[in-house]
C-alpha cells in the first residue's frame, strides 16, 4: 500500500505592526488603510503625476516612491491636505509617553529585570 503524505497548513505571513490588511471579501467596510498608486493619488489629488511626486520630495507629501511608481496611504494624504505635519505626527507618540514612568514604584525592578534578560550589566548613571 502506498503511502501518501499530507501537505502542512500554510501559515498566514506574519504582519507587522500597523500592517495594512485587506477588507474580507462581501464585507461592505470600508478600510481606512487605503494603498493607492501613484496614478490614483494624482487622481484623488486632482494633480499630474509629476506634480504628486515633486511635492513627495519638496512639500513633506506623504508616500513611498518604488522605482517610477508610488504608493500612499489614502488617510496619510487625507492628514496632508488637512494641514497637519508629518512631523507632529511622528512626535506625538514620544511626547505623549514622555515622563510615563516618572513616579513608577517598580521601574527600578523592570530595569534590573530588562538587562538580565539581555545579559547586560545595569546602565550606569
Amino acid at each position: 500500500m502506498r503511502r501518501t503524505k499530507s501537505k502542512p497548513a500554510k501559515k498566514p505571513p506574519k504582519m507587522s505592526a500597523g500592517a495594512v490588511t485587506p477588507a474580507k471579501e462581501g464585507t461592505d467596510m470600508v478600510n481606512s488603510e487605503e494603498v493607492l498608486t501613484l496614478a490614483e493619488a494624482a487622481a484623488y489629488l486632482r494633480l499630474s503625476e509629476p506634480d504628486v511626486l515633486r511635492l513627495v520630495h519638496e512639500a513633506d507629501l506623504p508616500g513611498r516612491i518604488i522605482g517610477e511608481d508610488g504608493r500612499f496611504l489614502k488617510s496619510a494624504l487625507q492628514r496632508w491636505l488637512a494641514g497637519v505635519p508629518r512631523k507632529a505626527i511622528k512626535n506625538a507618540f514620544w511626547e505623549s509617553h514622555f515622563g510615563a514612568l516618572a513616579g513608577d514604584p517598580y521601574l527600578e525592578e523592570m530595569l534590573q529585570e530588562i538587562y538580565e534578560r539581555r545579559g547586560r550589566p545595569e546602565a550606569e548613571e
